[in-house]
Parts: structure tokens; sequence; C-alpha cells
């Protein structure tokens, strides 16, 4: 009879070769062989390793409390047969990483068995005891480092650089619109919507507003300073310039012109046109050649052309129509 390590390996080798052979896209293989740092690696390993105990929570024992039926999940909670279960679907719902994962379970194999089968009960976190406790790669939440130090308090408003992991300096990384070693100030471009002793809200300044300038709170008229496309004015603050009316040369002879908020665009006029103020065949400042004006709209002369012969057809089919009748 196979010693329960001996049991473990084959079933782990037995795995990998049944996921070698399912077939995957480059994108999936790339994945499924992608290193993962450290501390995530081993989360990942852990967090597999509890779907499997909350999988096999029950066993095979379904239903009623039955002091025999208790007794017999008390036996099978840290039985070989569980732990064995375990292992033959670790790592299989693992995308990203999953290579490393399995050669990471079988590296650890001994650790995953002395927390299964000896720690359940007094550790029951078995991320904490196998990543922070016993392999170090990674720090309680809100520490970083080879320490585990403190990390700086960001306010809410940012990341520490580091959080959980063996790496990073504990210095905060801001969300966007915030600035500072704490993450406790507007950026440049935001202002404060909102504050009190616990919380900071950062907006964003109007988009007439450059984000140099920034501005004093929100709308247009807070502006310290008009962004490009944008002009002063006196009673409503950071104004939209029409391009279209300003600079009537903008756009090229066979284009017109959208203003926009700050900008503008050139779009080409239609084809049957030869200039233009605006989109369609009705907005042509001339018609282009094979066009001609026609009910307000420049139209395909060759549009006629049909049209008027289909006009002699219906003539010509007229005329000959009663000779037909007579020969039938």
């Amino acid at each position: 009879m196979k010693s329960l390590p001996e049991i473990l390996l084959l079933t782990a080798v037995a795995v990998v070769v049944i996921s070698a052979d399912d077939p995957l896209n480059p994108k999936e293989q790339k994945e499924k062989a992608t290193n993962l740092p450290p501390c995530k690696a081993c989360s990942t390993l852990a967090a597999s390793f509890k779907l499997g105990m909350d999988n096999t929570s029950r066993g095979k024992h379904a239903g009623g409390d039955a002091a025999w039926e208790e007794e017999k999940l008390r036996s099978y909670k840290t039985s070989e047969v569980r732990l064995v279960e375990i292992q033959e679907n670790l790592c299989q719902e693992v995308r990203r990483g999953q290579t490393q994962c399995h050669n990471m379970a079988n590296d650890h194999e001994h650790l995953l068995e002395e927390w299964f089968t000896h720690k359940q009960t007094e550790e029951p976190d078995v991320h904490k005891w196998l990543c922070i406790d016993q392999l170090k790669v990674c720090c309680p939440e809100g520490h970083y480092g080879a320490e585990c130090k403190q990390c700086t308090d960001c306010h809410g408003n940012g990341k520490c650089k580091g959080d959980g992991t063996r790496k990073g300096n504990g210095k905060c990384n801001c969300d966007a619109g915030y600035a500072g070693d704490d993450c406790n100030q507007c950026a440049n471009g935001y202002y404060e919507a909102f504050r009190d002793e616990k919380k900071l809200l950062c907006s964003a300044c109007h988009k007439a507003c450059t984000k140099d300038g920034g501005c004093k709170g929100a709308g247009p008229k807070a502006c310290t300073k008009c962004n490009e496309g944008w002009r002063w004015d006196a009673t409503n603050g950071c104004q939209d310039i029409n391009e279209c009316l300003d600079s009537p040369r903008t756009c090229r002879p066979n284009q017109f012109c959208v203003n926009n908020e700050g900008t503008y665009s050139c779009l080409e006029c239609d084809r049957s046109c030869e200039g233009c103020d605006g989109d369609g065949p009705d907005m042509c400042k001339k018609c282009a050649s094979g066009y001609t004006l026609k009910d307000g709209k420049c139209t395909d002369d060759s549009l006629d052309e049909e049209e008027n012969h289909d006009d002699d057809d219906d003539t010509y089919t007229q005329i000959e129509a009663p000779h037909l009748k007579d020969e039938l």
C-alpha cells in the first residue's frame, strides 16, 4: 500500500498531465504559464486550497445533525480521503499562473498536509498560516516589506505600495484626483467637493479650466485660467470659442466646420457639392460636376436620364401594346 505522500504526488502529477492535454488557445497557454510574484502565487494556492475545503466541507454526509453524523463529519474533517479529494482538484480553477500553482503545491505539500491535519482548528486561515507565517512571502493587510511594517495611512484615497506583500516602500500611490504623501490633498485639475475629519472628496474641474491652473469649484465660472479653445467672459467665466465663426477658413475647400466644446471638426461635404455649409446635398454652395440643382438639392444628372429613359419605355409600351394584342 502506498503512503499518503506517494498518493498525493501521483495525484498531482496526474492532474498536471491531464491539464497538459487540454486544448488551449495561445492566450490561455500564456496565462497558464505566467509566473506570478511570490505573494500572489502563494495567495492563489491558498485560495485554491480553501476552495477545495469549502467544496468538501460535508463530505458524503448531507443533512441532519444527529450525533452519529456529527461524529462522522469530525473524523472526515482531517481525513486522508478528504485531503486526497482536495489535492485532486487543486489549482484546477486557476487560469493565470496555473502551472506555477501546481509546482508550488508540490514543493510545499508537507506544509499543506501539516495545516490540514494539525492546524485547521487553531489556525483557520490557511493563507495567513502558509503565506505569512511559514513561507513569509506575504504580510498582513496594511503592512509591507521584509519586516511587515505598517503602511502609510492613505485616507482611503490611494493604496500603500507593497500592501500585503514583502515588497514596496509603504508610501501612498494616490488615486486619480488626489495628491500629497498621505493622499489628503486634491491634485491639480481637481477641487475639494467635500471634506470632514474622516473623508475628502476631490472632483474634476470643468473641462474649460486648464489642468495646471485648476479651479476654485464646480463649473466654468470657477476656472482660474481658461483652457485652449475657451475664452474668459467676466459674467459667465470660460466660454467655448466657436472656431467655425472666428476662423471661417479653418477647413479645406470641400469640407464644412462643426463646432465642439473647446475644439472643432472638419467633415467632408456631400459628393454632390462643390463647397458646402453643412451635411447633405441641400447644403451645397455649388453643385459638383454631373449634378444639377433641383428642388433645393444637387441631384445626380444620370438619375434624370434614367427617369426619362423609363418614360420613353412606358410610351413605347402604350403605343405597341394594341398591335401586340391584335397579333395575339
